[in-house]
């Protein structure tokens, strides 16, 4: 149920299965080195996996201006289906407590076929202002980067 006005998606089929993009996705460690774009990277990662569980990580990386940023993302598991399905959200903290500025929901699959997986990452937003702020913050071009270092960990596993 794809809404073009609120929703972005990635889709990719990968020659690994389903079961080590899943452990990708759950394992802290291995989240932490392919989750966002290099040169930036998540420094920290908390991952209790269950519905009402904590998301959360902490991303670092250089500004424009020559800074270095410090960004925590807190989130909330809704659904954890293994190998499956995930969904999480930054507008529910751990506990199912709301959160004060929500930005989106996703929803990651991991599909068996042919030997491997087909994944779709969907970024949920809540009108269209917020999901024209994602993509232009580098939804597509950020996605796909951090798709395929996940690709390239897994091939390493």
């Amino acid at each position: 149920m794809l809404n073009p006005d609120l929703d972005l998606r990635l889709e990719r089929l990968m020659d690994v299965p389903p079961a080590t993009l899943w452990r990708c996705w759950t394992e802290p460690e291995l989240l932490k080195q392919w989750f966002c774009p290099k040169p930036w990277h998540v420094t920290e990662a908390v991952i209790d996996l269950r519905p009402g569980g904590r998301f959360f990580t902490r991303m670092a990386g250089p500004m424009p201006d020559g800074s270095q940023a410090d960004i925590p993302n807190e989130g909330c598991f809704l659904s954890v289906e293994p190998e499956r399905r995930l969904v999480f959200t930054d507008a529910l903290h751990a506990g199912w407590r709301p959160a004060a500025q929500p930005f989106m929901t996703a929803i990651v699959t991991f599909e068996p076929r042919d030997g491997g997986t087909f994944y779709t990452a969907t970024a949920l937003h809540n009108d269209t202002a917020t999901r024209d702020k994602h993509e232009e913050m580098g939804f597509s071009q950020g996605w796909n980067t951090a798709a395929d270092q996940m690709l390239e960990l897994a091939h390493s596993l």
